[in-house]
């Protein structure tokens, strides 16, 4: 069989981490092949090498049956590699077609001038050929992110991509915009593009995967066509041991209503009302845009609530800022882990100390052996690995990133924690210790909204589901009366039901 990429032996290591451990895998052309694994498996590791970014210290990479060593992405690119990252690399104040073409564009003039009307006739082109209707002309951060995404496979055909690789690609998109990119995926195969697919939505591998790849802890455990194996086979050659138990099942644990939310209204919502009740999980679904994570923030104090009350253990409260909401047991975990939720470049260690500079730090002295102590706690906890405390966070897995903001939230010992999209991104291993937690916590007393766009984890987690659609709370469900299509049905604006 021919193959356009092979990875035959990869091994890398960092310091304390052995990334990756002698691992081979093979793509055809035409074809895609997924790659899974839980977070810290050593999927981006090894994409960085085959991309070019990253050096592997023993194996070889042939392309075309051809040994290469890349040096660099220029050189991955220029042999027919491209990388669509899940954090897309997008220029917002750049046009369409000068991201499509950076650092490649038209020139004329011997050279001096930008040939702009060649610039916009390439892009419209490209975009033709995926069909994306979309101004060349316009600044790429105007576009939504599935049209960024679909900017990025564009750029990806004009440097004649013969391999591209897409880590998450669908993890901010709704499922009509995933399905446009299914179709996109099916149309590059059919000019013979390979593509290597990131994902921890088995739905989607088991939908577009010809044939599956599966790391854990930084080794191939198994490679098949994708007709060989099952949703359930691949869980456990990821983690290693059966998970009879995604959602673990806990004793209701609910006592009175903590928080009673009534007509709220701020950016992007209005006339938002339900009720919380202390040891409840509390959904709340909605399509994009719905208004789910506007109104978390305003509950939080991070954007100002409106209208409407707010009532805390019967007493009407104003979320005037995030201090003040921490001081009534508020707690929050943010949609965007990395861009408000952690201070990458600070260690593991620092990024928990934050919330408990009161304990640790009292009046300006420093307590090591009591943070460390803290710290110590927390990991054992939450299952938290890192090589080090003082390991930059940046390095470490999205799962365990994850679980760090947990810990920060716990270490405030909230009434109430606010969770937004808590597993996105993260694999299905992970997510299990986060439901076991959240689950922990209810079990404890706490009263905790999940915000998720997942609809069977909002069914085996919730208590009641609140649904939203366009910045309004338009249901109610219970555990037992909701569906997947019911909870969508009321999303979408359906006026009746049987």
């Amino acid at each position: 069989m021919n193959f356009v990429l092979q990875a035959q032996g990869i091994t890398k290591s960092f310091p304390g981490v052995q990334a990756l451990k002698n691992v081979s895998f093979s793509v055809s052309p035409g074809s895609v092949h997924a790659l899974v694994g839980e977070n810290g498996a050593g999927k981006s590791t090894l994409m960085k090498i085959i991309s070019g970014a990253l050096a592997s210290d023993e194996g070889t990479l042939f392309i075309d049956g051809e040994e290469r060593i890349l040096k660099n992405p220029r050189e991955a690119q220029d042999l027919g590699i491209a990388m669509i990252h899940q954090e897309l690399t997008i220029l917002p104040l750049r046009s369409v077609a000068e991201n499509i073409f950076l650092g490649r564009e038209p020139r004329k003039a011997g050279g001096i001038l930008l040939d702009y009307a060649a610039l916009h006739t390439r892009a419209t082109d490209l975009l033709n050929q995926i069909h994306v209707s979309v101004d060349p002309s316009r600044p790429a951060g105007t576009l939504s992110i599935a049209q960024q995404q679909m900017v990025e496979v564009a750029k990806a055909l004009s440097l004649r991509a013969r391999v591209i690789i897409m880590d998450e690609p669908t993890s901010s998109l709704t499922s009509r915009e995933t399905s446009t990119l299914f179709q996109i995926i099916g149309e590059l195969q059919k000019c013979g593009i390979a593509l290597i697919y990131i994902s921890h939505r088995l739905e989607e591998i088991f939908s577009i995967a010809d044939t599956i790849t599966i790391l854990r802890d930084g080794q191939t455990v198994h490679s098949a066509p994708t007709a060989d194996l099952t949703p359930d086979s691949v869980v456990r050659y990821m983690v290693g041991r059966e998970l009879k138990e995604v959602f673990p099942q806990g004793k209701d644990s609910r006592g009175d209503t903590i928080l009673r939310a009534e007509h709220l209204s701020g950016q992007r919502f209005t006339d938002v009302s339900f009720s919380l009740r202390s040891g409840e999980i509390l959904g709340v679904a909605g399509l994009v845009g719905a208004g789910r994570s506007e109104v978390a923030r305003a509950l939080m104090g991070l954007d100002p609530l409106q209208g409407g009350t707010l009532l805390f253990q019967g007493e009407q409260i104003v979320p005037r800022s995030v201090r003040a909401m921490m001081r009534h047991g508020f707690a929050f975990l943010p949609e965007d882990r990395k861009a408000e939720g952690l201070f990458l470049n600070m260690s593991v260690r620092d990024n928990l100390a934050i919330s408990m500079l009161d304990r640790v730090f009292p009046f300006g002295i420093i307590r090591p052996r009591l943070l460390l102590r803290l710290i110590r706690d927390y990991f054992h906890r939450l299952n938290i690995k890192t090589p080090s405390p003082l390991q930059r966070i940046k390095n470490l897995s999205g799962g365990n990133q994850q679980k760090v903001i947990i810990a920060r939230c716990l270490s405030l010992k909230p009434r109430v924690l606010i969770l937004d999209e808590p597993t996105r991104g993260i694999d299905i291993g992970a997510k299990s210790e986060i439901y076991t937690i959240a689950q922990d916590l209810a079990a404890q007393g706490v009263a905790i909204i999940m915000i998720s766009s997942e609809l069977p984890e909002i069914l085996g987690i919730s208590d009641r589901i609140l649904v939203m659609r366009e910045g309004k709370s338009v249901a109610i469900l219970n555990q037992g009366e909701a569906t997947q299509d019911l909870i969508m049905h009321k999303a979408a604006g359906g006026t009746s039901w049987e």
